[in-house]
């Protein structure tokens, strides 16, 4: 992933889609609340389906998560994906991302996992879960080895404690759902999440 992309917007929401017709009224109501990076994951069968609807938004970049094998990184870049995200480290899905052009943001939670990432040429990554794994202590620790890295935390992160990870050097950015909630998705309240993501940009530019 390149390191725009993290420059870009504070807070990276995750979203699992339980229905396609979900995804462009909550892209809008992302982009009322100033986000324009999101990512949709493939835990849902309407994952793609709201991949490809939201790639028809030209503001929004919008990336697929949970992508666990190459064969999903075809599918998502052939939907609309521009980014990819993973919840951990595999080299025939970054190699992949590289062989079509897309950028790759895969899971860690060690050193074992930078220095693969590192042997790869990425400099930022996701960190997953990041809550159980320490938190910001443990990425403060782990940014020492890896002084070039860039950590996305997702996993317990939330508006209460994206303060903490955001004022780390190696954190650009935060990923979380706190913002697109299933059940705000499902009831139609999208005045609600653009609501949610506006405090939740408040907060990160508060923080920088």
């Amino acid at each position: 992933m390149s390191a725009s992309l993290l420059a870009r917007c504070p807070v990276v929401p995750v979203v699992v889609l339980e229905d396609p017709a979900q995804a462009l009224p909550l892209g809008e109501a992302l982009l009322a609340g100033g986000i324009d990076v999101v990512e949709i994951t493939l835990r849902t069968a309407a994952g793609l389906a709201g991949i490809r609807a939201l790639a028809s938004l030209p503001e929004l970049l919008v990336g697929a998560g949970s992508v666990l094998v190459p064969r999903h990184v075809e599918e998502v870049v052939e939907a609309g994906a521009r980014f990819v995200v993973s919840p951990g480290f595999s080299g025939s899905v970054v190699d992949r991302c590289a062989e079509l052009g897309v950028p790759a943001l895969p899971g860690t939670s060690g050193a074992s996992d930078l220095m693969a990432a590192v042997e790869r040429g990425l400099t930022e990554v996701k960190f997953f879960p990041a809550g159980l794994l320490g938190g910001p202590a443990a990425i403060a620790a782990l940014s020492a080895p890896f002084p070039a890295m860039a950590f996305l935390p997702s996993g317990g992160v939330k508006a209460e404690n994206m303060a903490d990870y955001l004022a780390l050097p190696a954190v650009p950015a935060v990923s979380g759902t706190w913002m697109v909630e299933p059940a705000l998705l499902a009831d139609g309240r999208w005045s609600e999440v653009t609501s949610r993501a506006a405090d939740a940009v408040a907060r990160a530019t508060a923080t920088s």
